[in-house]
C-alpha cells in the first residue's frame, strides 16, 4: 500500500498528489511515468511524475474519468493499492544551448522535472504553458522560479497571451535562436507545434496514448514512428515529433472514447 501525504488542488479540476514511494522516488528521472491503481477494482492508469523527492513521488492529474475522480476524492491519509514504477525511458538531458519547453493544460506538469534537469545542464530554458484560461493554469511560478523566461498563452485570453502555445512559439521563433524544443500536451498540440518546427528545430514530444501494462507486453501503447511500430512505455515515451505519424496516433486514442464516455456518466450517476 502506498500512503497519501499530500494533496491539492493547483487549478479548476486539477489536482496534485503526494506519494510515498521511496523505491520509486530514488530511481525517478525527468520524463518517467508510473502506472497506478486505486484499489483492487480498479483500472491501471499512467501518470507522469511531476516531482519526487528521497522518499515520495508527486503526480498531477486532470478530472476527465472515472479513476481521476475517484483519485480526486482520496486526502492525506488514504493510500493506493499499486503503484509501479519508475517507467520509461528518461529524458535525454545535455548541454543543447536554448531550449523551449512547451507544456500544454495537464503537460505544463511533466515539462518541470526536465526544465531543472536542463537548468543544471547549463541549458538557456524558455517556458511557455498554455492553458483554456487562468482558472486551469498552474505552476507559473515555479517555472519562474528555474527558467530564464516563462511565457503563458491561454485560449480566452484572460492570462498572458490570447491564443495558442504555438501562436508563441512561432512570435518566439522570429525573434530569438533555438536549438531544441521540447512540447508536452494534447496531441493536436504537440502535432502543430511537430509541423511548425519540421526542417528547421529539431523537436521531442512525449507520448501518452492507450497503456495497459506499462512494460512492452500488452501493444496498447503502440504509435508508428518513422514507418515502425514503437511503444509508447518501453521504447518512449519521448520520441522524434517529426517521425510520427500524428494521425494514427489521435485515432487510437479516440478508440474507447464511447466506452469511456459510458463510464464517465454511469460514474456520476452512482454518486
Amino acid at each position: 500500500m502506498y500512503a497519501i501525504l499530500q494533496k491539492r488542488k493547483l487549478a479548476e479540476n486539477t489536482y496534485l498528489t503526494e506519494i510515498e514511494a521511496p523505491d520509486i522516488a530514488k530511481k525517478a528521472k525527468a520524463g518517467q511515468f508510473i502506472i497506478l491503481r486505486i484499489d483492487e477494482k480498479g483500472e491501471r492508469i499512467p501518470l507522469t511524475i511531476a516531482d519526487s523527492s528521497k522518499k515520495t513521488i508527486s503526480i498531477v492529474f486532470l478530472v476527465v474519468g472515472k479513476t481521476t475522480g475517484e483519485l480526486a476524492l482520496l486526502k492525506k491519509g488514504d493510500t493506493l493499492i499499486d503503484v509501479v514504477g519508475p517507467l520509461g525511458n528518461p529524458s535525454r538531458i545535455d548541454t543543447f544551448g536554448h531550449v523551449v519547453l512547451i507544456g500544454g493544460g495537464l503537460g505544463i506538469a511533466p515539462i518541470f522535472p526536465i526544465a531543472n534537469a536542463l537548468k543544471e545542464a547549463k541549458n538557456k530554458v524558455t517556458a511557455i504553458l498554455g492553458a483554456k484560461s487562468k482558472k486551469t493554469l498552474f505552476w507559473e511560478d515555479r517555472f519562474k522560479q528555474t527558467c530564464d523566461k516563462v511565457l503563458v498563452a491561454t485560449d480566452d485570453g484572460s492570462k498572458g497571451q490570447k491564443g495558442f502555445v504555438s501562436d508563441v512559439l512561432r512570435d518566439l521563433m522570429r525573434r530569438e535562436k533555438i536549438d531544441l524544443v521540447i512540447a508536452i500536451g494534447p496531441p493536436i498540440m504537440m502535432k502543430v507545434v511537430a509541423e511548425l518546427t519540421k526542417g528547421r528545430i529539431k523537436t521531442i514530444v512525449s507520448l501518452n496514448p492507450i497503456m495497459i501494462d506499462g512494460m512492452g507486453m500488452c501493444g496498447g501503447c503502440r504509435v508508428m514512428v518513422k514507418n515502425e511500430v514503437k511503444f509508447a512505455c518501453c521504447d518512449g515515451p519521448e520520441f522524434n515529433a517529426h517521425q510520427i505519424d500524428w494521425e494514427e496516433l489521435m485515432n487510437r486514442n479516440e478508440s474507447y472514447a464511447d466506452e469511456e464516455k459510458k463510464c464517465t456518466c454511469k460514474a456520476r450517476r452512482e454518486k
